[in-house]
């Protein structure tokens, strides 16, 4: 991709996530044939403990692309009131099924329930959005584990968009466990110099304009304008924001950063289709991890 800034009157390139994604989903739906011919069918298990509308889209658009995709997908729904032990025994049941190759606790959760603490009853080998704090560390370690979706779809996209990450600077803009955080260990895995920034970060903007790759993942409507992105830099958006009129709206201003980046993911369209894609790869890639210890 070429990395010249783009023109003041002119909207930055998109970086369209769901070309990849329909590969992604080819892909997994020739293994999940495979393995259903083999007596392995993949099944991918979602637990629910909310009543959170964005939240029931989100799960239903999960099990519509398993279902085009040839997996099997289980929704356990459980009340909004649950206690954190009801959720626990949930996921550690389904962890124990043999039919059940991955296993997903969607947020958000009843109060008083931590999502780190319920994840970790999360089989790591069926751990197919990397919550458990076992994935994550062993992420950090360098060593197997599946990575968040949503931070490894940001790596699927730029690779897809032939945007090299060695030697690149990356600012990183959140830093949660689902995805500033182990993205920042993917970059670095990628050899990229990473700085992750957040709600402390003394001028944020200074340290942003200075990154030639920045990742917008605080879950807060146009955090990123303009100002905080240098001239040629490529911007990729994370957020997935509710708006009023119920739609979605990203971290990022792209109307303020058309004038200096080069190019923009959207949102919707940019890294989500990218993520769902892959908590399906990861979930055949379980399913056939279980076929082969099995055998």
């Amino acid at each position: 991709m070429a990395q010249t800034p783009a023109a003041a009157d002119a909207v930055p390139p998109s970086l369209d996530g769901r070309p990849r994604a329909n590969e992604l989903r080819a892909e997994v739906a020739r293994i999940a044939e495979e393995l259903t011919g083999q007596g392995t069918p993949p099944r991918l298990a979602v637990v629910v403990a909310t009543e959170d509308e964005s939240t029931a889209w989100y799960v239903r658009s999960i099990a519509r692309a398993a279902e085009k995709s040839g997996l099997e997908c289980a929704i356990s729904t459980l009340s909004p009131g649950s206690s954190p032990e009801a959720i626990r025994a949930e996921l550690a049941r389904l962890s124990a099924d043999p039919a059940v190759h991955g296993v997903i606790l969607q947020t958000p959760l009843p109060e008083g329930a931590v999502a780190a603490d319920l994840a970790a009853a999360i089989d790591p080998a069926k751990d197919v959005d990397g919550a458990n704090p076992l994935s994550l560390g062993r992420l950090a370690a360098g060593l197997p584990a599946f990575a968040p979706a949503t931070a490894e779809a940001v790596v699927e996209l730029l690779d897809a968009h032939r945007v090299p990450l060695a030697g690149r600077t990356v600012a990183v803009v959140g830093r949660s466990t689902v995805v500033g955080k182990p993205l920042a260990h993917l970059l670095l895995g990628r050899d990229a110099t990473v700085t992750v920034c957040h709600s402390r970060t003394a001028d944020l903007a200074a340290v942003t304009r200075r990154a030639e790759i920045v990742v917008a993942a605080a879950g807060r409507i146009g955090l990123i304008t303009g100002e905080h992105v240098g001239e040629g830099a490529i911007v990729v958006d994370v957020g997935t924001n509710p708006t009023p009129e119920g739609g979605l709206a990203g971290d990022v201003d792209t109307a303020s950063t058309a004038r200096r980046a080069a190019a923009v993911s959207p949102v919707p369209g940019g890294v989500g289709p990218i993520t769902t894609a892959l908590l399906l790869r990861h979930t055949v890639r379980a399913a056939r991890g279980a076929r082969e210890r099995a055998v």
